[in-house]
């Protein structure tokens, strides 16, 4: 499972792929993702930590 700043780090990277084209509707999307998540990050974190400790209770029935 990705931490919060992995999965942060992942989505910078994939908006940099598309800032060639600020109006792209991807590079929009991605960049307001990246900033509300970076802005929230202490929200994400305890939702990405609660997320994965869901996903290993549902693995161990």
């Amino acid at each position: 499972m990705l931490t919060a700043d992995q999965i942060l780090a992942q989505l910078y990277a994939l908006r940099k792929d598309y800032a060639d084209d600020p109006e792209d509707e991807t590079y929009q999307a991605l960049h307001h993702a990246f900033l509300f998540i970076s802005y929230n990050m202490g929200a994400f974190k305890k939702y990405v930590e609660e997320t994965a400790t869901l996903g290993e209770t549902s693995r161990d029935e």
